[in-house]
């Protein structure tokens, strides 16, 4: 058994492109996954806004109208055109129920569950709760529970979360980022190689990988 292609990405639960690209990425993995090729994915710490109070009281149209400094027409039109496109995936975005938060406690979370082998399950989970039920990240009892639906323990959540165990892990990562140049998520980075950045569709993700695991194979 060959050792699986390593992937690093980092992103950021507030990131609607970075749920988008998980999918078409998970897509690219599946077509990716034959004759004994797999991938091993790592996630890692992206905060896009670290500037976010821990709750923004108001509506997506009017945080970005109003920390982008965007028309509200304008932030209209592009998130209706994000919905299609996360729609095109299989994802049901709710914008209208998105409360925005700083994501600084959810990246503390993830690190937990890295920990203990559940990173995939709970970043899933944090992510349609921000994007499709518009659950509240900001509130440790919160992501305590959602945490706790994907595998862990609810009690050592909330017991990481205020002792901020993981907060040294969420600083490496964004340490690492800004060491590759990552000024954006969410960013793929192939065999510590190869670096893809946005939510590319998933044939741009099989040639990467293919071509990663060939280089690999050959030397």
């Amino acid at each position: 058994m060959r050792t699986p292609l390593k992937v690093d990405i980092w992103s950021d639960i507030a990131c609607p492109w970075c749920y988008i690209g998980k999918r078409k990425f998970e897509r690219a993995v599946e077509e990716f996954r034959v004759d004994g090729r797999d991938v091993e994915v790592e996630y890692h710490s992206f905060e896009l806004s670290p500037d976010t109070p821990p709750e923004f009281e108001g509506s997506t149209t009017e945080y970005l109208a109003e920390r982008k400094g965007m028309p509200v027409e304008q932030v209209e039109q592009m998130l209706q055109r994000v919905t299609e496109i996360a729609g095109a995936v299989g994802l049901d975005y709710d914008f209208d129920k998105v409360v925005h938060v700083n994501t600084l406690p959810a990246h503390q979370v993830l690190h937990l569950a890295k920990a203990r082998g559940l990173q995939s399950e709970v970043k899933e989970r944090l992510l349609k709760a921000y994007f499709e039920e518009g659950r509240n990240l900001s509130r440790p009892e919160e992501l305590a529970d959602l945490a706790a639906e994907a595998g862990l323990d609810r009690a050592e959540v909330l017991a990481a979360l205020e002792s901020q165990e993981f907060l040294a892990d969420v600083r490496a990562d964004m340490k690492q980022a800004r060491a590759y140049g990552i000024s954006g998520v969410p960013f793929f980075v192939v065999d510590a190689k190869y670096g893809i950045s946005g939510a590319q569709e998933s044939q741009t993700f099989v040639q990467a990988l293919t071509q990663a695991w060939d280089e690999r194979t050959a030397s």
